[in-house]
């Protein structure tokens, strides 16, 4: 006696019969009547992947730069620090600039990268510079110096004598000279427009460790007054938001350790400066 075929078996079959072949099977249409198979192409020189198991795929190869590597990860200087300040431009890097080319200046290289279609490496090669170039400006010296850092400008002549806190608007930064040397140098921050910072020549005249104002209710951490309530002090606005912001008329320093060392040289009666 011979047993019906069932018609699932049948396609169970064929379904096997396809996986092993490189082809596949259209299920029945609605009429019942079976179609044509569809050939699956495989890439030259490939052979099927076995039931149950998945197509070898060739391992991602990494991304390779557009034309030379101009700066990556570990280099400084000027370059770096005007790369980083044209990021800042278009909004894909909001620290710095600070000159070094660190993780986060690569990320924001890559993710310009990856936005305009070139190899997301995180280095910056000639394709990713020349489009750079195209959607900023020359950045200016405050935009090179947004967290400090500049070169301070050469002293005033009337800080070349005795011990001499030497501030100038112009760099934005504290020089300490004693008898016409310079000591330390240290980024500053000064009054804003409505609350200038004097300029002239001034003494210390009160040094006040743990200062907190008065007038605003802030803390002005190692203080050190020189005209009415303006101070050089400490402040962690600075340190935090650079010169995004600005003081009530005194002069701000961002580098806690510097200004701690500072204020232990640092004597009442000692020559403040400031000028253009």
């Amino acid at each position: 006696m011979r047993l019906p075929v069932r018609p699932a078996a049948v396609l169970v079959s064929v379904a096997a019969l396809a996986a092993l072949s490189g082809c596949t099977v259209q299920p029945p249409d609605g009429d019942g009547k079976q179609r044509s198979p569809v050939r699956v192409l495989l890439p030259s020189g490939t052979a099927p992947a076995p039931a149950g198991t998945r197509a070898h795929r060739p391992a991602a190869q990494p991304a390779r730069p557009s034309g030379p590597v101009l700066w990556s990860r570990g280099d400084s200087g000027m370059g770096v620090r005007e790369l980083q300040a044209r990021l800042r431009q278009v909004d894909w890097l909001f620290d710095g600039p600070t000159g070094s080319y660190d993780d986060l200046t690569e990320r924001a290289v890559a993710g310009f990268q990856g936005k305009r279609g070139l190899p997301r490496t995180g280095e910056l090669d000639t394709a990713t510079w020349r489009r750079l170039l195209a959607m900023t400006h020359r950045p200016g010296r405050w935009e090179l110096y947004l967290m400090g850092g500049q070169p301070a400008d050469p002293p005033d002549p009337r800080c070349l004598t005795g011990r001499v806190l030497c501030i100038s608007k112009t760099s934005r930064t504290l020089r300490w000279m004693v008898d016409g040397r310079t000591v330390e140098t240290m980024s500053v921050r000064f009054g804003a427009q409505y609350s200038p910072t004097r300029e002239g020549v001034f003494r210390v005249y009160w040094k006040s460790r743990h200062h907190v104002s008065t007038l605003y209710h802030s803390p002005m951490p190692y203080a050190m007054f020189f005209s009415g309530g303006q101070a050089v002090h400490y402040s962690y606005d600075f340190a935090a938001r650079g010169y995004a912001g600005g003081s009530h008329g005194c002069v701000n320093v961002r580098d806690e350790a510097a200004i701690s060392e500072l204020f232990a040289q640092v004597r009442v009666g000692d020559k403040v400066v400031v000028h253009w």
